[in-house]
């Protein structure tokens, strides 16, 4: 397993289909995951700062691990099989629960916990951006600056 960092979320056009994009803590590889307008905003909102009148589901599962002495330990993408990934939350002790990664990313945001992948995920999905292309990479995160997220609102 590596140890992923959010770099954010954006739309891609003109799919407008919103994309999180993870990057190898000890790497150079990026991890891009399509995902729903509702993660994707969940997600916005964690890295923002927003804070909602009333929890968002993503907040209400937080509440309830805490409620239940139940920390969630780290965050797994385990695979990618028919362009779909798949990830495990590891909860408490022992207990591992299957969930979406998009799910999982805007919960391990909201409690700070770790977010690894699958070596083989990586070397399947993962791309890596060369140095003449890391001026993308940049406006990538001007515009994650500037994203609101009302703007994944469908």
């Amino acid at each position: 397993m590596r140890e992923l960092s959010v770099v954010g979320v954006r739309v891609e056009l003109p799919s407008n289909q919103p994309i999180v994009l993870l990057r190898e803590v000890d790497g150079d590889r990026y991890l891009p995951i399509w995902i729903g307008a509702v993660e994707a905003t969940a997600i916005a909102y964690e890295q923002q700062g927003v804070k909602p009148a009333r929890p968002l589901t993503h907040d209400l599962l937080r509440d309830i691990l805490a409620a239940l002495q139940a920390p969630l330990k780290a965050v797994e993408i385990t695979e990618l099989k028919d362009n779909v990934f798949y990830a495990d939350l590891l909860i408490g002790d022992n207990l591992r629960v299957s969930a979406r990664p998009s799910d999982s990313i805007a919960l391990a945001l909201r409690v700070g916990a770790p977010i690894r992948c699958a070596d083989q995920v990586l070397t399947e999905a993962g791309i890596v951006i060369p140095d003449e292309q890391e001026d993308e990479v940049e406006k990538f995160r001007e515009f994650l600056d500037q994203v609101r997220p009302e703007d994944f609102a469908g």
